[in-house]
């Protein structure tokens, strides 16, 4: 079930003030995707820092899937790309508590092999560059900062 984005946005920081006081221990998972020419895809979410340039990805259990299968299932789902889990390759493994949580997150990257996609509720716009200076004066996450860098 889709949920609209009205109600990610509405629900974001009830979810930010349960990780502050429950501080629970979460995995994730954000995807650089690269195009052949050079160029990646940013996104800006529909919930949450709704200004601010970033990865797709999301939280996965470890139980039921790896870093690399996350990876997949979130891009497929945020922007209809598909990709097969073993196109992805790890980039950098972190622990994070910004967010009031324990997160272990994963960023991964992967080739596209076109430039479409197709955005869901949890996605505001999506767009490929060739560099964040093409994002003008707009915050940037820190972990596409990170990934750029280690790609």
């Amino acid at each position: 079930m889709r949920v609209p984005a009205v109600l990610l946005r509405a629900g974001a920081p009830f979810a930010q003030l349960w990780w502050r006081i429950r501080r629970p221990t979460t995995f994730g998972v954000k995807a650089l995707i690269r195009h052949p020419d050079g160029r990646f895809l940013v996104v800006r979410h529909s919930y949450a820092d709704t200004r601010r340039w970033a990865l797709p990805g999301g939280g996965y259990k470890p139980a039921r899937e790896t870093p690399t299968e996350a990876a997949a299932r979130e891009v497929r789902e945020e922007l209809g790309i598909l990709l097969p889990p073993d196109g992805f390759a790890a980039l950098d493994t972190t622990v994070t508590t910004l967010e009031g949580k324990h997160d272990t997150l994963t960023i991964l990257t992967a080739d596209a092999l076109d430039d479409a996609f197709r955005l869901s509720p949890e996605i505001a716009e999506a767009r490929w560059v060739t560099d964040l200076d093409e994002l003008g004066d707009a915050p940037v996450s820190r972990w596409l900062v990170r990934a750029l860098g280690r790609a």
